[in-house]
């Protein structure tokens, strides 16, 4: 068992020496590794890329689904001075190709399930054959598994922090990867800054901790949470597609105590029956995280309500951070996103770049005492996004007197109808608290004397169709909840929101085909 002694005790690679028999990760098919083994494929890895001519400084990257390789890979890479850059298994095929190209991947490892696209990214980014790895059969790839169990599991010499460095979601433009410098520090005396992240919602080092991971690994924020729980000696339990019912069940059968989430996977637990939602026991849980996007306050009090005081929320980047509140205070001040990290400072600005007050509306920045970083091979962007020692991904929001964040939207998302500005998520949030919605999108599309008009996408609940007549049931659920000018002037309905697996809604594939031939002011 591991027990936190000192700050020293931090660190999956010291912690696996000492106690190798500890079990350190689930796989989605229910395999169970122990932290001894784990740490001894993590070494075979780095002995096996080396031997591709891997060096300090250079990237692996992989197209991969939640599994024990890409913590093996993880693991080799942050201890041995390498960039992990983890690609989204949802992109295409040139998509990928110029992740890898620009990472500058020296090695780059697919999954059998990807095949086609991996086969083509690894053609057009130019990837040597000899250095295309493969997790399962992929046609001119060497399995990952027989290049690995090819060497020693002894611990490599040279040892050195690495770092992972993940792609923006690249909304406009071409993707960039979030870089940070390389300190050269010892990985085992700087694991602390790899499972500190923990430690803002009082998580500790414990023995009978247990973080489900039930979204895709190439998220920054799931692997920074499931690699920090490792660097805690917490067990890892991996799903590979997320559904509510059977993260439910991991919860009961595992004892879970913490996990990663986002808003839409707590509205779809909430749409569960009764009997599929109170047929489990969920005591063991302590801290159910969630972040990447503004929860409505109706669903996170009826989290609240079923699951206990044991929702925090956080506000960050992969850029950096940000904010944190756990469940007492949010009761406190709905809809809030927290106060400032230790490290972090926020603050709002208006176009102009001059700094607004309490209670005034502006685009939100943040600045972090440490970890400074820059978008790989675009400087025009990296100073672009700041002011001063402060950077911003484009969130709208306001500080209120005491100091919490609360936030509006994306700027590419807000709607400027007549003049005023109109934030969607709030709109969505309203439409979600309708019993028949389960998925809610809301943007402008063209209006010749307004500019913009609102328009709301409804996902429906199953078993239920969309219709003129829900269209209407759901218009006048509005009245009294928004104002006139905020409402949709029309619905259209869908059978599946345009969202990965991690809940992130591709709002411009519902959008665009509005504004075909037209030019948006934002």
């Amino acid at each position: 068992m591991f027990y936190l002694r000192s700050m020293t005790d931090f660190g999956f690679w010291a912690m696996a020496e000492e106690e190798p028999d500890h079990l350190a990760l689930v796989a989605p098919d229910g395999t169970e590794l122990s932290a001894g083994r784990l740490l001894a494929q993590a070494n075979q890895v780095v002995h096996a890329l080396r031997a591709l001519g891997m060096e300090r400084g250079d990237s692996v990257a992989f197209v991969l689904p939640n599994s024990v390789e890409v913590f093996e890979i993880y693991l080799a890479a942050l201890q041995v001075g390498w960039y992990l850059v983890p690609i989204n298994h949802h992109l295409v095929a040139p998509e990928v190709a110029y992740i890898v190209r620009d990472s500058g991947a020296k090695v780059f490892v697919g999954h059998e399930r990807f095949a086609d696209v991996c086969v083509k990214a690894a053609e057009e980014a130019g990837i040597d054959r000899a250095r295309r790895l493969s997790v399962g059969e992929i046609p001119g790839f060497t399995p990952f598994t027989v290049l690995r169990d090819s060497q020693s599991p002894e611990k490599p010499e040279d040892r050195t922090l690495g770092d992972t460095m993940n792609y923006t979601s690249g909304t406009t433009g071409n993707p960039k990867g979030v870089r940070r410098a390389l300190t050269g520090a010892d990985p085992d005396a700087m694991a602390i800054s790899l499972a500190g992240i923990l430690l803002l919602f009082g998580i500790q080092s414990r023995d009978d901790n247990v973080h489900l991971c039930g979204s895709p690994l190439y998220h920054t924020a799931v692997m920074r949470f499931a690699g920090a729980a490792m660097h805690m000696g917490h067990t890892v339990v991996l799903m590979d597609k997320w559904s509510g019912e059977e993260m439910l069940e991991l919860i009961e059968r595992r004892r879970v105590t913490h996990s990663h989430m986002v808003p839409t996977q707590f509205h779809r637990l909430l749409a569960l029956p009764d009997e599929a939602r109170n047929r489990h026991d969920l005591s063991s849980l302590r801290h159910m995280i969630h972040a990447a996007a503004p929860c409505p306050v109706d669903t996170k009090h009826k989290m609240i309500e079923w699951w206990g005081p044991v929702i925090d929320e956080y506000y960050a980047a992969s850029e950096g951070g940000g904010t944190v509140v756990n469940t007492e205070e949010w009761l406190k001040k709905p809809g809030t996103v927290g106060r400032p990290w230790p490290i972090s400072e926020i603050a709002i600005f208006d176009d102009a770049g001059d700094r607004l007050g309490a209670g005034e509306v502006g685009t939100v920045y943040m600045s972090m005492q440490a970890g400074d970083f820059e978008y790989h091979k675009d400087k025009e962007k990296t100073q672009k996004n700041r002011i001063g020692k402060f950077f911003t991904v484009g969130d709208v929001g306001y500080l209120d007197e005491d100091g919490y964040l609360f936030l509006c939207d994306r700027k590419t998302d807000m709607i400027i109808s007549g003049g005023a500005n109109i934030y969607p998520a709030e709109i969505e949030n309203v439409l979600l608290s309708h019993p028949k919605v389960v998925d809610a999108a809301v943007f402008g599309i063209p209006h010749d004397d307004w500019g913009e008009e609102v328009k709301a996408v409804i996902q429906p609940v199953d078993g239920v169709g969309g219709s003129p007549e829900l269209a209407q049931e759901i218009l006048a659920w509005c009245e009294g909840r928004l104002a006139k000018f905020k409402t949709p002037k029309s619905i259209d309905f869908t059978e599946d929101m345009p969202r990965d697996p991690n809940g992130k809604l591709y709002k411009r594939k519902l959008r665009d085909p509005y504004w075909e031939g037209r030019e948006r002011a934002i």
